[in-house]
């Protein structure tokens, strides 16, 4: 018989007592501890397990012991009579005259008064008589307190707001957060989860950082909202540069990284119902944009087949009469791909027949091998409204100075309305930080180190090649090998592994290896086939990493 794990034993006592979700919640609640929806629901389908704290919590809430509860005891209960109800709907903890805990027996379902709530002291009897109050007053007060009323009024209860039911960012999501409590407990963990180049040894040029000292002292007020003059120079001769036309100093936009240009241009584009196509695998922070401005994200795919360029058939079939942009991740977050001239241009014909605006995110655009050059999608389409985004956090490996922009370009004339509305919500934020645009001169136009990494006998360009090298030498995992960007999306033979669920999937890794990986569905992937690496630490930890990957698979079996 199969060894019990924490989520079988808290489903099971759960549906002994007849408890629900929500009665656990309520309890934290009453007892200050925070605990949500998506917390318990994450316990209850065993795709990750509590924090000691909350796992204290929940064996006290439904009175069994923690190491059972764990799944580690023989031992149950403090009562296995069978049949008794949810302790939360009955007990409630209260200070005793020590300040220990004491559970104060309430009313039971039938109005009969229960007489074998658990004591912190000991006492069975909950030591209720010395109080000043008659237990009848008690219970009372215990009934109101619960009840979330205080002094006759109903105390308001806060919720998230429920436009955030839909949003998914799992690049920071639960896998992470098991991760963290595994830390907490003292293991180390190798962490090739998200694109940041700094904890792996990646430098900025010391001229950037010389740049940014010298001018601190002139950075302490706010700039104009969309950027400091001598950044969007810098900015508008780089879109020249790239060939996009129709730039002025006023189509160009610095923020706070490019992920804070992404929500902005979102919220002033969407209507609710609105629909803008993104790319399936994507950077699951348009997803999350788009859902939060109340437009309906539509993922059209790309092929593994084709080098992971977009079907073109699939996004011709998703366009409706409510579709308002196309998005394009170009080299592209998960997969790694660059897209050639010729697809680029069958993206842009399929926008002007269909009058769509583009958005096309290039963070990575310096970080490009094989002798290939990145193409801005803006410079083919001059006819169209094109917002180009950049940044220096990857090319320039400061993600931490959040410094990103983006360029409206093409045909501005069908579009004033809506940069009147990418005006009004960035004057609203006042100014992105003013110190990272005041080196964005200095380093779009000083020394390239980034050229020197992604050419044979550099860092990405040799992390690449031998991720990709052990990859494909692991029986049942192939991958296409990625022209840009530092991350790989590798394939997972689901029936070779029995795999179902690409989370669990990454959950298990993590417990068994200590790695920490995100799986495909964080990234907007329907199978549960894929799962992204981040190839940004040195040679001999990834290859640490592909061999604890090949063992784990040596035996794994969902």
């Amino acid at each position: 018989m199969p060894k019990e794990t924490f989520a079988d034993r808290l489903r099971q006592e759960m549906e002994r007592q007849g408890a629900k979700q929500v009665d656990l919640i309520r309890m934290a609640a009453e007892r200050g501890i925070k605990l949500g929806k998506s917390h318990v629901s994450q316990y209850v389908s065993g795709k990750t397990i509590p924090r000691e704290g909350i796992l204290r919590f929940l064996a006290e809430a439904l009175q069994v012991e923690e190491d059972w509860l764990r799944g580690e005891g023989a031992g149950r209960a403090a009562e296995e009579s069978g049949g008794k109800p949810f302790a939360g709907a009955n007990v409630r903890e209260e200070g005793g005259p020590d300040g220990e805990a004491n559970v104060q027996a309430e009313d039971g379902p039938d109005g009969d008064t229960e007489s074998g709530g658990k004591s912190g002291r000991g006492d069975a009897a909950g030591n209720a008589d010395k109080d000043s109050e008659t237990e009848g007053d008690q219970t009372e007060k215990n009934k109101t307190e619960r009840n979330g009323i205080l002094g006759g009024r109903n105390m308001r209860e806060f919720k998230k707001s429920s436009k955030l039911d839909n949003v998914l960012y799992d690049v920071r999501g639960p896998v992470v957060e098991e991760a963290a409590r595994m830390e907490e407990a003292g293991m180390q963990i190798l962490k090739l989860n998200i694109g940041n180049p700094a904890p792996f040894g990646f430098r900025t040029p010391d001229e950037v950082i010389q740049d940014m000292r010298r001018q601190l002292v002139d950075c302490e007020g706010y700039s104009q909202a969309n950027g400091l003059f001598s950044a969007r120079k810098a900015i508008m001769q780089y879109a020249q540069i790239k060939k996009i036309p129709n730039v002025s100093m006023d189509d160009i936009y610095t923020g706070n990284g490019v992920s804070e240009l992404i929500n902005l241009c979102m919220s002033a584009l969407l209507d609710d119902g609105d629909e803008i196509l993104i790319p399936s695998p994507d950077y699951p922070l348009w997803t999350a944009s788009a859902t939060l401005a109340g437009g309906t994200p539509v993922h059209y795919i790309c092929d593994e087949q084709a080098e992971w360029y977009p079907d073109m058939e699939d996004i011709k079939k998703k366009i409706t009469d409510r579709t308002k942009a196309i998005v394009i991740i170009n080299p592209n977050n998960p997969t790694g791909a660059l897209y050639p001239r010729e697809v680029l241009q069958q993206i842009v014909d399929i926008a002007r027949e269909h009058q769509l605006m583009i958005f096309s995110d290039e963070i990575y655009d310096r970080l490009v091998m094989d002798g290939e050059t990145h193409v801005s999608i803006a410079s083919l389409a001059p006819d169209l409204f094109c917002t180009t985004f950049s940044g220096l956090s990857k090319s320039h490996m400061i993600a931490g100075f959040r410094i990103g922009w983006m360029v409206l370009s093409g045909n501005k004339a069908i579009a004033k309305d809506y940069m009147e509305g990418i005006k009004m919500l960035s004057n609203m934020r006042l100014c992105s930080n003013v110190p990272a645009q005041s080196v964005v001169q200095t380093a779009l136009w000083g020394h390239q180190s980034v050229e020197s990494y992604v050419v044979p006998g550099g860092r990405i360009y040799e992390q690449r090649e031998c991720v990709y090298n052990a990859l494909t030498e692991i029986p049942g995992i192939s991958v296409v090998k990625p022209k840009g960007a530092f991350y790989m999306f590798p394939k997972i033979d689901v029936k070779k592994f029995n795999i179902t669920d690409d989370e669990r999937f990454v959950l298990d890794l993590l417990r068994d290896k200590r790695v920490l990986l995100i799986h495909g569905g964080g990234f907007n992937w329907k199978e549960p086939d894929h799962f992204r690496v981040v190839y940004l630490p040195r040679v001999g930890v990834l290859k640490e990493f592909t061999e604890k990957l090949a063992d784990f698979l040596s035996y794994y079996h969902q």
